[in-house]
């Protein structure tokens, strides 16, 4: 009937303090520990539904000590609960109650989670641990050592904590599908810019959620973005936690704009039923045109005429391959295209695409007569 839980500080990474959310099931001594960088009421009940998605159900109460996320006053002894707090246990069927105040015995199994947690996952001069390089090293750390508890003999129970969860699981409530909304993190306004403000940080959102609220959480050493969608919530984005002044902007977020810092190329927008029959080609066509416009290409629009026409004859996609290929190789001669459309006629393998340079002839010259004399004389 009874889930614990209790906080203890957890190593250091890269100089910032983390912490150890530990739960204990009272009757078959399952434990969770579970990594943070705080204590805070959202990290708290995000730690709270992963801890009894682990154990497979929900128990009658869950037990802690008095924090202020738990509890916010004492009025004649009496615990006033955290309004937070009841929604929370309305929304898993539990009720939260709270261990009188220096009384070990009511909460002494998940305090000997934590300080067991810590022995084997703090670094310390006893256990010689090494210090850990990212939050991630440390999940990976928690995940092992309840892997490693929860399989030992218990020295009371003569069992293994598995197996008598296995038989507890069937006392618990069914839980939710979808966590508590306090578990999703903090809420956030969607700008017109598809981004929201985290921690003075911007962080880019796919499209179709501007001016709607979202939930933004830090896992770890990432933020999780939350929306709610057509099959509830759920993940719709997730950046690297980044520090102001840096904003974390995904550029497929952004599927109408160019990738990158560099100037924006116009889009082709034919104003004329030549021009349309051209781009009509494909991709090919719009690449070629973009390209030939930038290397200054003479007679582009009587080149334009005569490729309407080679598509009309040879098919549009024989075309539409060339003209991709003449704008790689900067190939807008011409006579360049149908050179192309007959190299890709004849099935001949393309090899790597040499880019023109009129600076250099190929025709033969008679340097190669000079030097021949100059040998003659040696």
């Amino acid at each position: 009937m009874w889930l614990q839980w209790d906080w203890g500080d957890g190593p250091q990474i890269r100089s910032r303090k983390t912490q150890l959310f530990s739960a204990w099931l009272a009757w078959s001594r399952f434990r969770v520990v579970i990594p943070a960088w705080d204590q805070q009421l959202g990290t708290l009940t995000w730690c709270i539904d992963q801890a009894l998605r682990q154990a497979g159900g929900a128990p009658t109460y869950l037990l802690t000590d008095n924090p202020r996320t738990v509890t916010v006053d004492h009025v004649a002894g009496i615990p006033v609960r955290h309004p937070e707090m009841v929604a929370l246990g309305r929304h898993y069927g539990c009720k939260v109650q709270t261990c009188v105040p220096f009384d070990p015995e009511s909460k002494g199994g998940v305090e000997a989670t934590v300080k067991i947690a810590k022995a084997d996952l703090v670094p310390s001069d006893a256990n010689l641990l090494p210090a850990y390089r990212s939050f991630g090293e440390l999940e990976e750390a928690c995940r092992q050592f309840c892997d490693r508890v929860n399989a030992r003999v218990h020295r009371e129970t003569t069992q293994r904590q598995r197996v008598r969860l296995a038989a507890e699981r069937e006392m618990l409530h069914p839980l939710p599908d979808q966590p508590h909304a306090l578990a999703l993190g903090d809420e956030r306004l969607v700008g017109d810019d598809q981004t929201v403000r985290f921690g003075s940080v911007r962080y880019s959102t796919p499209p179709g959620h501007a001016g709607t609220r979202v939930w933004c959480r830090a896992a770890g050493e990432e933020l999780v973005i939350t929306a709610r969608t057509g099959r509830g919530a759920a993940e719709i984005a997730r950046h690297r936690l980044s520090v102001p002044g840096s904003p974390q902007i995904c550029d497929e977020h952004y599927p109408g704009h160019p990738g990158g810092n560099g100037p924006r190329q116009p889009r082709p927008r034919p104003r004329t039923e030549a021009e349309a029959a051209f781009l009509a080609i494909g991709d090919g066509a719009q690449r070629w045109l973009a390209e030939a416009a930038a290397c200054g290409a003479a007679r582009i629009r009587s080149k334009m005429a005569r490729a309407v026409e080679l598509a009309a004859v040879v098919g549009a996609g024989r075309v539409d391959a060339a003209l991709g290929l003449a704008a790689i190789a900067g190939r807008f001669a011409d006579g360049d295209l149908a050179s192309i459309i007959d190299h890709l006629a004849a099935e001949l393998e393309i090899g790597g695409v040499v880019v023109a340079d009129e600076a250099h002839s190929a025709q033969p010259g008679t340097s190669g007569w000079a030097r021949l004399g100059t040998e003659a004389g040696r």
